[in-house]
């Protein structure tokens, strides 16, 4: 197989076309397309360390959540220009997929958390530009919010914060990773007993416990390891190709 029919199968099950109102550019944002492909990498994203390791495993595609182009294009100088050098001079591949990783109802962020959780069944939740990115639903029993984080491997060290003026005993949840805290109106619009996302603005506080809602905000990085995870098990598994996972927390 060549990284070409790779990222081109990764981009159709994602449904990558579909988010053209995504800051991010997702896709293939530098690609060697003709490279035979043996080992790919997985990382949420796109660093030093993360393009070095990537390299020293000897990948030839690293799948990240956050990619190098965001928006407006952006001159390529200072570390943007070595972060897109050490790609290039290792031989890689950057495949970036944010939100389509985020929303996707089998490898999404939200969709792997649910399932995770011991959901079920869960329903689109949160809406984005007419997009839903996110996912609610009963869980498989009532549990307390320290288990909850538990299960999602949630902790002080992943810049866990929890604002607990609701229920003890959680059966509802709503889940929209990385930055969504603002998102916490449609949790208590919708009357669920926790909303999960990665991390909340300092303005939700009061909103939170005016309405007697629960929010666990367990780390932009840690709610964001799902969904390339998924993606990597995907590609051992089903299409028989080495992977790896970089695990680079930033507590945040």
């Amino acid at each position: 197989m060549f990284v070409k029919e790779y990222t081109n199968e990764i981009e159709k099950r994602l449904s990558v076309a579909s988010f053209p109102f995504d800051i991010s550019l997702n896709g293939v944002q530098i690609g060697a397309p003709d490279r035979e492909l043996e080992r790919v990498a997985f990382s949420v994203d796109a660093s030093f360390d993360t393009i070095d390791k990537a390299v020293e495993g000897k990948a030839d595609v690293l799948v990240v959540h956050h990619g190098l182009f965001w928006g407006s294009p952006v001159a390529i100088t200072g570390n943007h220009y070595r972060r897109v050098k050490r790609v290039i001079d290792g031989g890689l591949t950057l495949l970036a997929v944010h939100l389509p990783l985020d929303a996707h109802p089998v490898y999404g962020n939200n969709a792997q958390m649910a399932m995770t959780l011991g959901m079920t069944s869960f329903d689109p939740f949160g809406m984005y530009k007419g997009v839903n990115v996110g996912y609610k639903g009963h869980l498989p029993f009532p549990m307390t919010i320290p288990e909850v984080a538990r299960l999602l491997g949630f902790s002080s060290d992943t810049g866990m914060q929890v604002l607990k003026f609701g229920k003890d005993m959680i059966d509802t949840v709503g889940i929209i990773s990385g930055s969504a805290g603002e998102d916490v109106d449609e949790a208590i619009k919708e009357g669920l007993d926790l909303f999960i996302t990665g991390v909340a603005p300092h303005e939700v506080f009061h909103t939170v416990k005016e309405s007697g809602m629960n929010l666990l905000a367990g780390g932009h990085y840690r709610s964001e390891v799902f969904g390339v995870k998924a993606l990597m098990r995907m590609t051992e598994k089903e299409m028989g190709i080495e992977s790896f996972f970089i695990d680079a927390e930033t507590g945040l």
